[in-house]
């Protein structure tokens, strides 16, 4: 990071206390030297740039006006609380950010008492705050609960199912939704300012009040002031607004976002309101950066980077991600057959389906933030007889896990599941982790899961899903492959079939599960081991595993997952169905949320490298044969 840039207000700044000493006109010298350290640090480190720089002006006018970390404040996603984390600290230990050891990526209850609530998915933050408004009432305190919502999160329905319970409870809530999918429009300037002030002031709402309890006496009369109150409302307040209005909040604005004066004016009248409330603010995705204005969502999670250009700082791998292998495939796939049909959760760059949307957009469905949705929908269209492609991230599958049972398991429906980021994740840390899927996809009836051990085994079993009928998983991991050959004819694989890839002479065997071959191979090579690529999960290769557990003494099952229900343990299952007794050892995840650090660490520390794997064999061996 660089020192020679003058932070002297922000230097000043290490509790919210600090903050709050300063007079307004000093927010904003402090917002722009916030917003310069945030660019500093991130293009040193890498994670969220954009969303965080939108929010400067609001986490700043938030920890001026509610006493934190009395008053809570709930960030939902996570990726706009980079400031949050600046200003209530942590400043010195942003060089440490989604490092082994250091600062999350998301706000994590053990790492401050300021961030009230740990998070990593979307659209829960209201449901959060409710919560904490409900237990503040039950035990007679007058802490506040504040939810920051992005607009992207509001597409959750979770995010509605707790704005109708909320409305309908009356608890003390204020819940801000952060609105940053459009520029400030003539809307959002200074006589929507004006009448957000208004509108939220203690005269507004006393009279407000009282004229409600007067009219209350008289049915018809106050049923056509409510009425009018909503047209007039409706005169000013966009369409958004009449919603929560009926959903039984106070609607407040939309507000310029980046006016701090605005901000603390309209927060301090919202402070002192009772019942629930939602502060509608407009902001900039990127503000105050340049190259994040103008490209946000390429600046939404950034690696370390050349802050005047923009540009990366770290040299393009030569080899190919694996979402880049499902990115070429699906265009392939979708070439040759026009019932595929491409369905993402908000996951258009990071699931790898730009080129698809553009190329066959009348067959991309981006649903919103609403895996539950996602995956329904895709079972309709099954019905219909389209070959839905479900794109998305193993963490947020287990959101859909119900509809994946109910809609589209249950009766067999042909959806294929490209599920990424299957296994670590790295920086981004245990609530990112795709640690649980194999676990709980192997016990779904109907459900054909491979996991592929390099890139042309992706794209084969990617077309063997799709060409499956009935419900299909292809699980592949974060990041890029081994440099495999990739041929680009749409092969299928015989289903269930393993693979037999080192003959060792030793008595031991290694059943590899996806993307850990290669340390399994190299493992191998210094014990002389046999090493088989597995493939399928669900169906396993029953003949060739009775075979290998009649030859061998020790087979080794290796998978980056949790042991508990996963590869392994079909394993298990099957020599025990047999009555095979041979000893088993089962490598992958421990029962543990692994913490962020780069995924190398990550595995270096489960005990999944190539020297891990060593070390466990070995242990296993000395235990066995205790006198050698």
């Amino acid at each position: 990071m660089t020192t020679d840039t003058p932070y002297s207000l922000l230097e000043k700044i290490n509790l919210p206390a600090d903050l709050r000493k300063l007079a307004v006109p000093e927010l904003r010298l402090l917002a722009t030297e916030l917003r310069a350290y945030l660019i500093d640090c991130i293009s040193d480190t890498g994670g969220h740039l954009a969303s965080g720089l939108g929010t400067i002006e609001l986490t700043i006018a938030l920890h001026y006006v509610f006493n934190t970390p009395a008053d809570k404040l709930i960030w939902d996603v996570g990726h706009q609380s980079y400031p949050h984390k600046i200003l209530t600290g942590r400043r010195q230990q942003m060089h440490t950010l989604r490092q082994a050891g250091g600062l999350a990526g998301f706000p994590k209850r053990e790492e401050s008492p300021y961030d009230a609530f740990t998070v990593g998915h979307s659209s829960t933050s209201i449901s959060a705050a409710l919560g904490m408004a409900i237990a503040t009432a039950q035990q007679h305190r007058n802490n506040k609960a504040i939810a920051i919502i992005g607009d992207g999160a509001m597409t959750a329905g979770q995010a509605f199912e707790a704005l109708n319970h909320a409305g309908d409870l009356h608890r003390n809530l204020l819940v801000i939704l952060n609105d940053n999918d459009m520029s400030i429009s003539p809307n959002v300037g200074a006589m929507s300012n004006y009448l957000a002030r208004i509108l939220s002031s203690r005269t507004y709402t006393a009279m407000r009040q009282s004229s409600k309890n007067v009219l209350k006496t008289i049915p018809t009369v106050h049923e056509l002031a409510r009425r009018a109150e909503e047209h007039m409302k409706g005169m000013v307040i966009p369409g958004p607004g009449t919603l929560f209005e009926e959903m039984g909040f106070n609607y407040i604005g939309p507000i310029d976002g980046h006016d701090i004066d605005t901000l603390v004016n309209t927060l301090r009248n919202l402070r002192s309101l009772n019942g629930p409330q939602l502060l509608h603010i407009i902001t900039r995705k990127g503000k105050g950066y340049h190259h994040a204005e103008q490209d946000p969502c390429r600046f939404h999670g950034v690696a370390s980077f050349n802050q005047a250009t923009g540009k990366n700082k770290q040299a393009p791998c030569s080899s190919l991600t694996y979402t880049q292998v499902f990115s070429d495939w699906i265009c392939d796939q979708g070439q040759q057959d026009e019932n595929l049909i491409a369905i993402t959760p908000a996951m258009r760059e990071g699931s790898g389906l730009v080129n698809f949307s553009e190329q066959f957009p009348e067959r991309y469905f981006d649903v919103g933030i609403a895996e539950q949705h996602c995956l329904t929908m895709a079972a309709g269209m099954a019905c219909e007889g389209m070959r839905p492609v479900v794109a998305i991230y193993s963490t947020f599958l287990q959101r859909a896990y119900d509809q994946l049972i109910h809609d589209i398991a249950l009766p067999n429906l042909p959806v294929t599941l490209a599920i990424d980021r299957g296994g670590l994740v790295g920086a981004d840390g245990p609530t990112h982790a795709g640690s649980f899927d194999l676990s709980f996809l192997r016990c779904v009836p109907n459900l054909l899961i491979m996991a592929p051990a390099n890139e042309n085994e992706c794209r084969q079993m990617l077309t063997t899903a799709h060409h499956w009928d009935g419900p299909a998983a292809v699980r592949y991991p974060r990041g890029q492959g081994p440099g495999t050959e990739i041929i680009d004819e749409l092969q299928d694989i015989d289903i269930g079939k393993a693979i037999i890839t080192r003959q060792g002479n030793s008595k031991i065997a290694i059943l590899s599960f996806g993307s850990l071959l290669n340390n399994a191979l190299d493992a191998a090579d210094k014990l002389d081991l046999t090493v088989v690529n597995m493939r399928f999960i669900k169906p396993l290769d029953e003949t060739l595993l009775i075979s290998i557990a009649t030859e061998y003494e020790i087979l080794v099952t290796l998978e980056d997952n949790v042991i508990a229900g996963g590869a392994g343990s079909a394993v298990n299952e099957l020599l025990a169905k047999k009555q095979l007794n041979i000893p088993v050892l089962n490598l992958g995840l421990p029962d543990i949320f692994v913490e962020h650090a780069s995924r190398e660490q990550q595995l270096i520390e489960c005990g999944l490298d190539t020297n891990g794997i060593i070390r466990s064999i070995e242990e296993r061996l000395s235990r066995l044969n205790p006198d050698t």
